[in-house]
């Protein structure tokens, strides 16, 4: 029987081969928050470049933006995050651990274990989750009591504070989503790009969320990156958008950078479950170590989120047709993937266990692999051939150099991590202008010319 993988096999490799470090370690760790070291910032950088390809650079419609992290407060009142944007929150009197009351009533009904029909399931209404709590029978996930305290709406947005004092009115917000940026920005973008309907504006950044209960590792924390693209389209036009995005996502996750496709799922979320500003919204979901999450959400949000910015600032969000003589709020439909939970979803669809040789390995495709080209001399002398060959690969190609230890070590270590390519030079091939390319998939290698090696290894790399 093989072994399973288990979350904390990943969390090891992660630290121990710089993927992903605790956050603020030497001070005894911030809990749930993490760094991403020199391979983890490689990844998440080359599956973001990736969506930035697919999604700008190959398409005609759609235009990259980089919104403030702080917009000015009335942004999030219009959104209605200050009043809206909160989770219902409950402390188990027993052993003092805090739980959202909806997830653990999602999980014992996702179990089998309850029927949700019983219920009118409103997530906003505390006092019917009060209800749901005592007629479900929930128990705390960690000491298995049912004594809990009652529901109160827990607000998720960071404050800060502008300017010298720190009252009422200098309070301010880091950015929940980075949808908004697009949605206050929409009027300058379709006059500045002149950009006919239907156009997206896409944006990857940061969003910070407290969240009372983040975990599994890298998947739920407090500091994330989103990348969402608003898609702005007449209305009447939008159901037919929607079926191009939900397309659109399904390629990317397994073409694009090759999630297996078992593991990737796609569902609507229920009509009684929808987002206030919703029409209709799926899911697609990553089966991790620990089960189903969520990896992306892909709303049709109507033109709520226009009509509440123009009616709270008092400014014509509209857009005018210039052919049909109309002027209208457009529909927006919004693919947002959270590019951690992506980073950790191509993590563990990368780690490979060998149980033969009793090791444990990532397998990434060239495309998103951190590193391309390993360059390797031989021997420690060499290493001035070995810092040529470099100079010349990484003016196309992230690289890394290693003259340290036996070149046996030296593969290992090449080979945990899964770089494609590695270049090995000896000074009897050097001479002749030649060096090996060791392929890490097959182990074979091929002697090639340095001067057609970078083209060489290009052309391997789809």
């Amino acid at each position: 029987m093989s072994k399973k993988v288990e979350m904390k096999d990943i969390v090891n490799l992660c630290q121990n081969r710089g993927f992903v470090y605790p956050w603020s370690e030497i001070y005894g760790w911030l809990a749930n928050s993490w760094d991403y070291g020199p391979y983890g910032s490689l990844l998440k950088d080359n599956i973001a470049n990736l969506w930035k390809k697919e999604f700008i650079q190959k398409r005609t419609d759609t235009m990259l933006i980089d919104a403030s992290l702080i917009m000015n407060p009335k942004v999030w009142e219009a959104s209605w995050h200050v009043w809206g944007f909160a989770d219902p929150l409950m402390d188990c009197k027993e052993c003092k651990a805090r739980w959202r009351a909806d997830k653990l009533i999602d999980n014992k009904i996702e179990a089998g274990e309850s029927e949700p029909t019983n219920y009118a399931w409103d997530k906003t209404d505390s006092k019917e989750l009060d209800k749901m709590v005592i007629d479900m029978w929930i128990e705390c996930p960690d000491c298995k009591s049912k004594n809990f305290s009652e529901i109160k709406k827990f607000n998720l947005m960071l404050k800060t504070h502008l300017w010298v004092t720190e009252d009422s009115s200098s309070v301010a917000y880091l950015r929940p989503e980075t949808a908004q940026g697009q949605f206050v920005d929409f009027v300058n973008v379709a006059r500045s790009s002149r950009r006919k309907l239907p156009f997206g504006i896409a944006q990857v950044g940061k969003s910070f969320r407290n969240e009372i209960t983040p975990g599994n590792f890298i998947f739920r924390t407090r500091e994330f990156e989103q990348m969402e693209i608003e898609y702005f389209v007449t209305p009447g036009e939008d159901d037919e958008a929607f079926k191009m995005w939900k397309e659109n996502s399904q390629n990317f996750f397994t073409k694009t950078i090759w999630l297996n496709e078992e593991n990737v799922r796609f569902s609507p979320i229920k009509k009684d479950e929808l987002p206030h500003y919703s029409k209709e919204a799926w899911d697609f979901d990553y089966l991790y170590p620990f089960g189903w999450g969520e990896i992306e959400t892909l709303a049709n949000r109507t033109d709520y989120d226009l009509n509440a910015h123009m009616k709270a600032s008092k400014q014509n969000l509209s857009y005018f047709d210039a052919v049909n003589n109309k002027r209208f709020l457009p529909f927006v439909i919004e693919p947002a993937m959270g590019l951690g939970r992506i980073t950790l979803a191509a993590l563990c669809n990368a780690y490979t266990i060998d149980e033969e040789n009793d090791r444990s390995y990532l397998k990434f495709e060239p495309r998103i692999a951190p590193i391309k080209v390993w360059v390797l001399p031989v021997i420690k002398k060499l290493w001035h051939l070995g810092k040529e060959i470099y100079s010349q690969l990484s003016e196309d190609f992230v690289c890394e150099y290693d003259e340290v230890w036996s070149i046996g070590k030296r593969f290992a270590r090449m080979d945990e991590i899964w770089v494609p390519f590695c270049i090995s030079i000896d000074s009897t091939n050097y001479d002749e202008w030649n060096v090996t390319v060791r392929f890490r998939d097959s182990m074979e290698q091929e002697i090639v010319k340095i001067s057609e090696l970078n083209e060489f290894i290009g052309k391997r790399i789809k």
